[in-house]
Formats: structure tokens, C-alpha cells, sequence
């Protein structure tokens, strides 16, 4: 039906006859003569109808946006004064010679020129036409030369693409599993993957050596900007490879990736950075590099002021004392500074406290805040000299639980930086390691992995599972970029007896083990060789590429925050014969069923 696509026609065309199908983007009447501006994915070139063929010219003038044509017709010049530089195909257009309507339209449910006035909620129920604007288009096609780019870079490299089940058994994690009934086992459940973790370690038990997937995953849990009840990851696994090397391996991919999609060099090798040095100066395992300002610890300065604000995290072993500074902070206002107080709430701080250094030669006394009066000479001037503040700065302050004063001072670096013009441009990767292997769970009084069950910690660490979990650090590493999450991954346990360790430490016992593990404990037995890989949040990484907000901008059909799909109306109810067949019956929730 067409010779060629509408974006691919340019002056090296002039004079040839083409026929081009699309829709139409513009339909103007000037004068007499009727423009229209048709599109594909390729792109949009005009195409010119005069009145000298009534017959078709009466066709044009009938055609409205988003109406399907296919169009024949003679590639010309426009004439002098009309040429588009912004427009690709600008040069040119179509003399129409022919006209077929394929398929009419009614009137969008939004102008996709005009979609900025849009709310998503319309986009996402009509994500079909929110699909035919260019930006998306092209958001889409990028995520298909991503996703090409990084298949290539590891199929040259000896990898092997393999797939792995999509029901497979509910993880440990179960309450964020989606449960998928069987109806030939009643009353039993698959579950979706939440990632193959497994399934790619048994693969390396298997001798497959080098194994990647671009695979779908599952996750029930609350959602952001960058999640999805579904989402899409890289996932990658490798034997006999250590830790440096894995990292190594893919730090150059994602460097040829940004050199093939944005002509971009990343910083070769990428900074590696600790878990404990990020937490210190950053308050995040995710820092965003572009934002110059860290915090600066002040737990030995407050031990001893009267001020049980600052005093009494200072002696908690699990408490932080911290100030951001923030040069040129004097400028903020009251009101911009109470906004910033609300903002560190979100992440448990119970205030902020702050310092305007207005004159910081006078000492006290060119200093401005409700809490001077609260600290001795001694911590005053310490707060100086360690934050190096000067005329025109502010002081932060975060004093409380060490995990709230990270996030909430974490936070609010980023969100100073945005708002104050600090962030610098540009792409800032770095490596994450040496993470702990655990984290204490207050609500069950008990030790849980910080990654998952099967990352190795330290070779020489293995005594501390016993005498100090909360000291052993793993084999983990995480790629950052501009304080997002790449990917992560470890080196993972391929000892049965340190796999048993682990679980014993978990409290997890020998039959729930073997309940849930069984299969993997067994493959132990059978000489597993040393492995360990990652995973890359595909959707995450072309967000970062395109310059989008959310991953929603980047995937065909995503969900709502709600985890709802607003073009089919999904989730929905199912009849009763469906339930029957699958022996499930359906309880609403007590509010549901008291108003019923």
C-alpha cells in the first residue's frame, strides 16, 4: 500500500511519484488549496491538494485529524518562503495525485499536539491515540534500540538467551506475590515472578555459564513514579566471574549503550563507593552525585549541649546527629523554610532545625536561629568549622533515628539542590558496594537480608554470621545514575552448608527451608560452581535516556499508581462459574460488605 514511510521522504526524492498511508496530523484550507499534514512513525511531510482535481480535492476537503489515508502523489519542491527547518521533511512536499480514505475517525478525545493540558487519566484510557504523538513514538523507539543494544553487547559476549517459567512458586516475600490459581491442583497457586532469581542460579548449577533475559516481572506493592505492578528487567547471571569483574563487565556495556543512544561518553571506569560512605555523606545507598552538598556528622559536638534534641540521638548508639549545608540558604524565606520542614516529615523528621549565617566573622552573634540559645560556645563554633559556612549560608539540621535523619537529610539535599539551581548537568554513575548483608527488623524482632536470602557475604566475614550479622558485609554492588538504581546484583552462595548458615540466621527452619528451598538446596549438592550476576530496571534506564518523569512515559501500556489499567478497566470482577471452576470464593473487604 505504500512506497515509502512519510518521514523518509527528502529533496532525494523530488520528482519521483510515492505512495504514503498514515494519518492525518493538520488539515488546513488556504485559499482555495487544501494542506495536509500526514503522519507515521517515521515522522510527517505535507501533502498538497489543488482544486484542478474536483473529484479528489472534494475527498480532501472531507478529511478530518486522525482519519487513516493512503496517499498518491509527486514529491516536489515548496516553493521559496515556505521551506519548515524545523521539520525534517521541510524541504519537500506531496502534490496529491490520489486520494483513499481507509478508515474515518471521530473527533480525538485530545488534540495530540495540544496533550500538556491532558491528565494522564485520559492519556492512559485512550493510550492508543497518546501513542500516535511523535514524543511517544520515539520514547518507544528508543526503548527498542536500548533493548537491541544491550542484547548485541551480550550476545558477543557468549551470553545465552534463555527463558525462565512465569508460574512458578511463591517467594518468601509472598505478600507481594500475584497468586495465580491452578484449576487442576484446587485450592493450590502458581505465582508470577517477581524476579528469576532462582531459576538463573540454577542455570549456572546447569552449565550454562553466561545466561541474560529481557523478562517480565511482578510485584503487588505500592507504587511510585518509577514502579509498576509489571515491570521489565535485564537480568544477567555468569560463573567463575568475581565481583570486580561482573561490575567491570557491565559498566562497559552500560557505557556503549549511552554512546550508541545519546552520543554520550560516561566517566570510564565508573567511582565506587562504599554503602557506609554513602549513608555518611549522603544519607542514600542511591546518591545523586549531581547535587554537590553532603551531610556533615556532628554526633561528638551535641553530646553534651542541654538541648535533649540534639543530646539524646547523639548518645543513642542508633541515633544521628547531622547538618546540610547549604551555601547561600540565607535567602530562603520562613515560609519556604517551614515547606522544607513539612517535606522532612514525609520521611519520619519530627522538625527541622536551621542556622542563617548572616555575618560568620561576629560568631554568635552574626548568626540567626531559635536554637542558638540552646548550645554552648563550644558547638557553635564547632558547627562552623566543620560545615565551613559563610556569609549568606544556611544550616540544616537532622537529629533522631539514624535510618530517619539518612532519608529525611537525604531527601532534602536532592530537593535543595533542584530548588536552589545547585544540581549540576550531566551524567554522575557510580558503583555502591560492600552492603550489609542484613538490616533488623524491629516489627518481628529479628535479622532480614538487605538484598534477598542468596547473596554471599564477605569470604572473610563468615565468622561475623554468628558473632555480629549486623557487622558482615556482602558481596552486593549497585549501579547508580543521577541518584537512581540501575541495577543490582551480588555474588551469590553457592555452598549448601553457608546457604543453611544464612537460613538459620533468618530463622528460617529446616522444613520451612525445605518447604520453599528444597529444590535449590538439593541443586547444592551437586557441585555449583561460584556465581553471581544483576539486574537492570530496562524500564528505569530508558526513563534516564529519554529525559522522562516516570516509567509510565516509557512503557506501551502501563498502569495507573493505583495499579489499574485505565483502557481495559483491569482488574475486574470475574462471574461465578469462573470462581467455581477454580474452588474460589471471593470475601470483600468488611467496609464492602458492610454497606452491601
Amino acid at each position: 500500500m505504500r512506497s515509502h514511510y512519510c518521514g523518509e521522504l527528502s529533496s532525494s526524492h523530488i520528482d519521483q511519484e510515492v505512495e504514503i498511508c498514515g494519518w492525518v496530523h493538520r488539515r488546513r484550507d488556504h485559499g482555495g488549496v487544501i494542506f495536509i499534514d500526514l503522519r507515521d512513525r517515521e515522522g510527517l511531510v505535507q501533502v498538497v491538494y489543488d482544486p484542478d482535481r474536483s473529484e479528489i480535492f472534494s475527498i480532501a476537503e472531507h478529511v478530518r485529524n486522525e482519519f487513516v489515508l493512503r496517499v498518491k502523489g509527486r514529491v516536489r519542491p515548496r516553493p521559496e518562503g515556505t521551506v519548515n527547518p524545523d521539520l525534517p521533511t521541510g524541504e519537500i512536499e506531496i502534490l496529491g495525485l490520489e486520494l483513499e480514505v481507509l478508515n474515518r475517525a471521530e473527533t480525538p478525545p485530545f488534540q495530540l499536539d495540544e496533550h500538556e493540558n491532558t491528565s494522564e487519566e485520559v492519556r492512559l484510557r485512550y493510550r492508543y491515540v497518546d501513542l500516535r504523538r511523535p514524543e511517544m513514538l520515539e520514547k518507544i523507539r528508543i526503548r527498542a534500540q536500548v533493548t537491541r543494544s544491550l542484547r548485541r553487547f551480550l550476545d558477543e559476549r557468549g551470553f545465552l538467551d534463555i527463558e525462565t517459567p512465569m508460574l512458578t512458586k511463591a517467594t518468601p516475600e509472598g505478600a507481594r506475590d500475584y497468586l495465580v490459581p491452578s484449576r487442576t491442583h484446587p485450592g493450590q497457586f502458581f505465582a508470577l515472578p517477581q524476579s528469576p532469581q532462582l531459576f538463573k542460579q540454577l542455570l549456572m548449577m546447569s552449565g550454562m555459564d553466561r545466561y541474560y533475559q529481557v523478562v517480565r516481572c511482578f510485584r503487588d506493592e505500592d507504587l511510585r513514579a518509577d514502579r509498576q505492578p509489571e515491570f521489565t528487567q535485564l537480568d544477567i547471571e555468569t560463573s567463575f566471574l568475581s565481583e570486580d569483574q561482573i561490575m567491570d563487565l557491565n559498566e562497559e556495556m552500560i557505557r556503549q549503550l549511552f554512546k550508541e543512544v545519546l552520543g554520550t561518553d560516561l566517566p570510564n571506569p565508573f567511582p565506587r563507593m562504599t554503602y557506609d560512605e554513602a549513608m555518611e555523606r549522603y544519607g542514600s545507598d542511591r546518591p545523586d552525585l549531581r547535587v554537590p552538598l553532603e551531610l556533615i556528622d556532628l554526633r561528638d559536638l551535641m553530646q553534651d549541649v542541654e538541648f535533649k534534641v540534639f543530646s539524646a540521638p547523639a548518645k543513642d548508639p542508633h541515633g544521628r546527629v547531622a547538618a546540610l549545608h547549604v551555601p547561600g540558604g540565607c535567602k530562603l524565606s520562613r515560609k519556604e523554610i517551614d515547606a522544607y520542614t513539612k517535606f522532612v516529615g514525609i520521611y519520619g523528621a519530627r522538625g527541622l532545625a536551621y542556622i542563617k549565617v548572616n555575618e560568620a566573622a561576629k560568631g554568635r552573634d552574626g548568626l540567626q536561629s531559635p536554637i542558638l540559645k540552646f548550645l554552648t560556645d563550644a558547638a557553635v563554633e564547632g558547627i562552623m568549622q566543620r560545615t565551613g559556612a559563610q556569609d549568606g549560608d544556611l544550616i540544616f539540621f537532622g537529629a533522631d533515628k539514624t535510618s530517619v535523619v539518612n532519608e529525611a537529610l537525604g531527601a532534602l539535599r536532592v530537593k535543595v539542590g533542584e530548588d536552589l539551581g545547585l544540581m549540576e548537568e550531566g551524567w554522575r554513575p557510580l558503583w555502591v558496594v560492600d552492603f550489609p548483608m542484613f538490616e533488623w527488623d524491629d516489627n518481628h524482632d529479628r535479622w532480614t537480608p538487605l538484598h534477598h536470602p542468596f547473596t554471599s557475604p564477605k569470604l572473610d566475614q563468615l565468622e561475623l554470621l554468628e558473632s555480629d550479622p549486623g557487622g558482615c558485609k556482602s558481596r552486593a554492588y549497585d549501579m547508580v545514575l543521577n541518584g537512581v538504581e540501575l541495577g543490582g546484583g551480588s555474588i551469590r552462595i553457592h555452598l549448601q552448608e553457608v546457604q543453611q548458615k544464612i537460613f538459620k540466621l533468618l530463622e528460617i527452619s529446616d522444613e520451612e527451608a525445605e518447604e520453599k528451598f528444597g529444590f535449590l538446596l538439593t541443586a547444592l549438592k551437586y557441585g555449583c560452581p561460584p556465581h553471581g550476576g544483576l539486574a537492570f530496571g530496562l524500564d528505569r534506564l530508558v526513563m534516564l535516556l529519554t529525559g522522562s518523569s516516570s516509567i509510565r512515559e516509557v512503557m506501551a501500556f502501563p498502569k495507573t499508581q493505583t495499579a489499574a489499567c485505565m483502557m481495559t478497566s483491569a482488574p475486574s470482577e470475574v462471574g461465578m462459574d469462573q470462581l467455581r471452576e477454580l474452588s474460589i470464593r471471593v470475601r470483600k473487604p468488611q467496609s464492602e460488605d458492610s454497606t452491601a
